[in-house]
Parts: structure tokens; sequence; C-alpha cells
């Protein structure tokens, strides 16, 4: 059975599911910063699902990528799958503008996160329901 991570869970809000992940926000406001996690049991390398959950996790991330750049006017989209400090497979997506906190650096360290007011979290999940259709189901907090 999928369990999420505990550093997961701990560092992000849910916003709800693709077919293969689930979409969670990171709780800091610096940035629009998404993490997708593959709903499967036990896997920490992108090689461990196998090739029809491969290419459905690599078709989500281009997808949102590609979303979140137009919804939030990104400059440069930051893809990325690391994984040194949380095991469990997952991506990060992260909206970045040239007046961003970080930019041009990484974000990861750069600013104590600051976490998101109830209205702000309520505004991005607003903008997600226009543009996150079809098979994606948002979860309900």
């Amino acid at each position: 059975m999928f369990a999420l991570d505990s550093r997961l869970q701990q560092d992000t809000l849910p916003i709800g599911d693709f077919p293969l992940c689930r979409l969670l926000l990171m709780n800091d406001a610096h940035y629009p910063w998404f993490v997708l996690v593959p709903r499967r049991e036990e896997i920490v390398e992108l090689f461990q699902l196998d090739a029809e959950d491969q290419r459905t996790f690599w078709q989500e991330t281009t997808e949102l990528a590609e979303t979140l750049k137009d919804t939030f006017g990104a400059d440069k989209m930051n893809v990325a799958a690391l994984g040194n400090v949380v095991a469990q497979l997952h991506m990060h997506v992260i909206v970045r503008r040239r007046d961003d906190a970080a930019w041009p650096t990484p974000v990861w360290g750069r600013h104590p996160a600051q976490p998101y007011s109830a209205e702000q979290v309520a505004a991005i999940r607003d903008k997600l329901r226009l543009v996150l259709t079809g098979d994606f189901r948002f979860i309900e907090e």
C-alpha cells in the first residue's frame, strides 16, 4: 500500500492525484514549488518503476511543468528528482522567476520556509482548478 514519506507529509500540502502521482505543494510561499510522488510502494529510484509507470511519470511531470509555467508566469522551470534527504521517489517541479527569493541559485536551503496562509493556499488551488482538468482529482482539505 502506498504511504507518503513522513518528511513529505511534514513539509507539503496535498493538492490531488493524477492517474499515477500524488501532487503536493511545498509549504513555502517563496516559490510555487510542487512535488509529484508516484503512488507505488517502496519505490526509491526511477528505474524501479515498470516501463508504463516510467512513461506516465514523465508525462505527468512534463504536463505539470508546462501548465505551471503558463499559470504562474515562470521565467524558468526547475524539474529535479534528487532523493538525498527523502528516499521515496519524488519529482520537484518549481516555478522560478527572476525576482524570486533565491534567483538564480537553487531553492534548497537558501531561505527558511515561509508557510502559506490558508488564503494563499486557497488561491493556488483556485488557479489549479482552472488548468488541471481531465483525469486529475483534487483532494479536499
